[in-house]
């Protein structure tokens, strides 16, 4: 994945939702790190692995929440 060129106002949006992102990732992230400090090398695969995919997918939520809210905030004068 490459970063795209944004303009002036895209970057200013870009930064208010990263800020927002990760705000409301700490948690998760730091739940799925206790998870993943929880398990043994041999436990790792398997079920972790789906809990680990299962957290990772609240994280891209919880940034499309993020996302959305700002513009609905009217925080862009971009086009969605």
């Amino acid at each position: 994945m490459s970063n795209p060129q944004l303009t002036p106002d895209q970057e200013a949006e870009a930064q208010r939702i990263a800020q927002v992102i990760s705000q409301k990732v700490h948690d998760e992230t730091l739940a799925l790190a206790r998870l993943l400090a929880s398990k043994s090398n041999g436990e790792l695969l398997g079920k972790t692995e789906f809990e680990v995919r299962d957290r990772s997918h609240t994280v891209g939520a919880l940034a499309l929440e993020a996302a959305l809210a700002e513009r609905k905030k009217g925080g862009t004068s971009v086009r969605a």
